[in-house]
């Protein structure tokens, strides 16, 4: 008997590291807006829920989503606020603007080596005369996509200062 079932789809667009690897960026105004997921020990729980929220709230308002950057921000181990970047406001949410200078590096692993990618990237700022201020993970796929393309992608992206 032949099976009828169709792979899972790839619900998010396949992340490219070169432009956002070790790289500093130049933000003026840069659009987002901003949403809550709770957190139990920092591990997000509901985030899809939220996602596809916004998602469907970006869709109706007619906008997109550029470069599909999510920013997320772990204020406290209960709480993890999200930051999606959108090319226009949308009516009804909490919009957020970014602006200075961001240094962004790219990490590929599994989420147990975050420690270490935080503390490659502090080095690596400092090296550059950089000092970290503000700072954001993207976790560029979700899990199941991240398993498709074979590889989990997370940058991290910081406002610096010298």
């Amino acid at each position: 008997m032949k099976s009828t079932s169709q792979p899972d789809p790839i619900c998010c667009p396949e992340f490219d590291p070169a432009p956002w690897d070790d790289k500093i960026l130049e933000w003026k105004d840069k659009l987002f807006i901003r949403s809550r997921v709770p957190a139990f020990f920092y591990m997000p729980y509901g985030f899809g829920r939220v996602m596809r929220r916004l998602d469907r709230k970006v869709r109706e308002a007619g906008a997109t989503i550029p470069g599909a950057l999510c920013l997320s921000d772990h204020t406290s181990r209960w709480n993890m606020d999200i930051y999606l970047a959108v090319d226009r406001e949308i009516p009804d949410e909490d919009h957020a603007q970014f602006n200075g200078t961001f240094f962004s590096k790219v990490y590929e692993g599994p989420f147990r080596d975050t420690r270490k990618w935080c503390d490659d990237f502090e080095k690596t700022a400092k090296e550059k005369g950089m000092k970290v201020d503000k700072w954001f993970m993207w976790y560029t796929t979700c899990p199941k996509c991240a398993k498709k393309y074979g590889k989990n992608y997370v940058a991290i992206i910081s406002r610096v200062g010298t």
